[in-house]
């Protein structure tokens, strides 16, 4: 179980550093004024630093290798 729980933390830490973020829009109420409303796409970015992904596979490789074998 542990073993694959170190896989996952690889798997993710690789692509958190290939994608260092994405962007989604979303849609913001600007003017709500009784019956008229007007809206726009904002564009909202989450990003996260390379080194937290870097950090993930350190440690899933440790948790891979750290791993008891079972049969």
């Amino acid at each position: 179980m542990s073993r694959t729980i170190g896989i996952i933390m690889i798997v993710i830490g690789v692509a958190m550093l290939i994608w260092t973020g994405f962007t989604y829009t979303k849609k913001e109420k600007v003017i709500d004024a009784g019956p008229i409303q007007v809206s726009a796409d904002k564009q909202k970015s989450v990003n996260w630093p390379p080194y937290a992904g870097g950090i993930l596979v350190v440690g899933g490789i440790i948790v891979v290798l750290t791993a008891k074998k079972t049969t």
